[in-house]
C-alpha cells in the first residue's frame, strides 16, 4: 500500500488553485466539479462537498497538520510569496533553526498550514 494523495478543504477551488499554482507551480490533472487533483498529489475539495461527505463544519487554522514544500531559493519564494499574495497570513516569517534550516510558516487562503524550508 502507499499514500496516494492529501487532500484539504477549501471554500473557493478556483481562488486555491491559482494560489498553489502561483507559488508552487503545481498544475491541475483532474477537475471534477468540486474535486480536483493537482500535480505533486495535492487535492482540494469544496467545503460544501465535505460537510455533506463528513455531516460536521470545517474547522479553519486547526493547526492539526501542515504542507510541507522544499525551496532551495528561500528569499526569492518569499519575495514572490508577498508579491502574489501581499495579505497572507503568517506563523512566522522567514528564519533560521538552530541546526541551519531557513523556514517560514503560513495558512493559504482557507487556514490550511504551510511550511517551506530548504532542505536539510
Amino acid at each position: 500500500m502507499k499514500l496516494k494523495n492529501i487532500l484539504i478543504v477549501v471554500k473557493d477551488i478556483e481562488k486555491s488553485q491559482r494560489f498553489y499554482h502561483d507559488l508552487f507551480g503545481l498544475e491541475m490533472l483532474v477537475d471534477n466539479d468540486g474535486n480536483m487533483v493537482l500535480s505533486e498529489g495535492l487535492c482540494l475539495q469544496d467545503e460544501k462537498i465535505w460537510k455533506q461527505f463528513l455531516g460536521a463544519n470545517v474547522t479553519s487554522k486547526n493547526n492539526a497538520s501542515e504542507l510541507y514544500f522544499e525551496e532551495s531559493d528561500i528569499e526569492a519564494f518569499v519575495e514572490k510569496l508577498e508579491h502574489y499574495y501581499p495579505d497572507v497570513q503568517y506563523v512566522n516569517r522567514l528564519m533560521t533553526h538552530s541546526w541551519g534550516q531557513k523556514v517560514v510558516r503560513f495558512y493559504d487562503p482557507d487556514g490550511n498550514l504551510i511550511e517551506v524550508g530548504t532542505s536539510m
